[in-house]
């Protein structure tokens, strides 16, 4: 198999696990399907827009809407999403949904590869090597501000504003809560809008299965540390 098929096959596999509960996190409730309404749920989604992003990127993408794939991972970006970083940096390799820059490729892999994931970094060397010393030149140049909007610095602030911002309202949300300690989910995450002015924000979305709030506010799923822990565990996990 080479490299590029390697790579494929992780890819692929990444995607899978974004919408798959990780085995690390399974205990912290005490019914893995209730961890699956959690991750695939409006509410869940709405208060982290790196998921949501990512999920709609992921969407667009098997769609063949590629333009917007692109624009939906780079907005996972900004808050810190190393799985959409680095699904944008093949995009531009590519030239899938817009122009091909493989230099700025680069710069975004580098940043996908900045917690030291080693599968991302083997990916960020692939590309190295397939540079010139021009566009090497180039790849650090626009690398500067690539990573002074979406490095970690930066993007991971973003993301713990809205975790914070969503676990303090733990009676409930817009969607709002069933009044006997449960959270109501809202079961159709596909009522994020997906066209317009509007997209990514939801559309709608009946209340669906009601879960326990000490299992919908799980420490990894709304702590910051733990959840970037996580965020690591299902990267690497996924590319073995």
């Amino acid at each position: 198999m080479t490299p590029n098929s390697r790579w494929r096959l992780a890819v692929v596999t990444l995607l899978i696990a974004l919408v798959v509960p990780a085995a690390g996190v399974a205990r912290d409730a005490s019914d893995p399907k209730d961890l699956a309404v959690i991750l695939d749920s409006t509410t869940f989604l709405a208060a982290h827009p790196d998921m949501r992003w990512r999920k709609l990127g992921i969407d667009a993408h098997k769609a063949g809407r590629d333009p917007q794939a692109r624009e939906y991972f780079q907005r996972a970006a900004l808050y810190a999403d190393k799985l959409s970083q680095a699904a944008y940096a093949e995009m531009l390799w590519k030239g899938e949904g817009g122009g091909q820059d493989r230099p700025l490729a680069y710069a975004w892999m580098d940043l996908a590869a900045e917690r030291g994931s080693n599968a991302l970094l083997v990916r960020r060397e692939y590309y190295w090597s397939q540079l010139d010393e021009a566009d090497r030149k180039r790849a650090q140049d626009v690398g500067q501000a690539v990573y002074a909007r979406y490095g970690d610095k930066v993007a991971k602030p973003r993301q713990e504003r809205e975790m914070r911002m969503a676990s303090r309202n733990v009676t409930g949300s817009r969607i709002g809560a069933t009044g006997t300690g449960k959270i109501c989910t809202g079961i159709d995450s596909g009522a994020f809008s997906n066209s317009g002015p509007d997209r990514g924000s939801i559309a709608g979305g009946a209340c669906g299965r009601p879960i326990s709030a000490d299992i919908y506010y799980a420490p990894r799923l709304w702590e910051p540390v733990q959840y970037w822990a996580w965020q690591g565990q299902v990267l690497e996990g996924s590319m073995h």
